[in-house]
């Protein structure tokens, strides 16, 4: 592979509506992203769309398959450790269904670029918004992001986003057997390790807009999972070496990292 700078991970589970146009217009950035997309046995036939794109992009396209719903969270882990062991710099997190704009992708890149460990996509920073949204989503994401900063103290303030850049070198520290979610509450947790790890996450506004196609893959479970696992984190960090159980003690490469921070504005 020439250049293995830049990975977006995409998970999906029935994406058929999607994953074409949401592939495509990665690639239209001409940026020198690679997608790969981790399907959880799509019964719609989301993992033959992607092949068929392999076709003609066999240098930038991959495709992992596993049976079943197995987790965003295990998702997200197969592609992290997939991204490791092909060498790639800077790992992405992001929906197929257009929520996050590919185009926001470079701006993401640009803050890990510059020196931050994590960077979010934030909804909740001076310049994030979100778009189509019912009143009581909206409420439902404010207050999961509130509790969670209550609960945890972890200084970031959307939490539960998923569109994320991480440096390798955040991942490569990471013991991801210590990572215990795999659903809404894997980005909180996620975020926490970082955190706890001493790295730097910035910040960065995004608009997020509600999917055109295909079906919301929240539900009641995963509401739980979350609220029960902000408490968890918080029992674990208190009374336990949460950082020990998550840190990857070959890899200790956080030392050159800050823990702050850092909320920059959209221009």
């Amino acid at each position: 592979m020439p250049n293995l700078e830049k990975l977006v991970i995409i998970p999906t589970y029935n994406e058929k509506d999607n994953i074409e146009s949401i592939i495509n217009a990665v690639f239209e950035l001409q940026q020198d992203y690679h997608v790969l997309v981790i399907d959880d046995g799509s019964p719609d036939g989301t993992a033959a769309i992607v092949k068929g794109m392999i076709v003609q992009n066999a240098e930038r396209l991959f495709l992992e398959e596993r049976r079943g719903k197995a987790g965003l969270g295990t998702a997200y882990i197969h592609g992290f450790r997939w991204a490791l062991n092909k060498g790639y710099r800077f790992i992405f997190e992001m929906d197929a269904d257009f929520s996050h704009n590919p185009k926001d992708l470079e701006r993401l890149y640009s803050v890990c670029k510059q020196g931050a460990g994590m960077a979010v996509g934030s909804r909740y920073v001076k310049g994030g918004a979100v778009e189509n949204w019912p009143w009581d989503r909206i409420l439902l994401s404010k207050g999961a992001s509130l509790y969670t900063r209550l609960i945890t103290w972890m200084p970031v303030k959307d939490p539960t986003a998923g569109f994320v850049c991480y440096r390798r070198e955040v991942l490569e520290t990471m013991n991801f057997s210590g990572i215990r979610f795999v659903g809404y509450a894997f980005q909180i947790e996620m975020k926490f390790a970082v955190w706890k790890l001493d790295f730097l996450i910035a910040e960065v506004p995004i608009t997020f807009i509600d999917r055109k196609f295909g079906d919301s893959k929240m539900n009641k479970g995963i509401v739980k999972e979350g609220i029960l696992g902000v408490l968890k984190l918080r029992w674990l960090s208190m009374f336990k070496n949460y950082r020990s159980n998550v840190k990857n003690y070959p890899a200790d490469v956080s030392a050159s990292f800050s823990k702050q921070e850092v909320v920059l504005e959209r221009k």
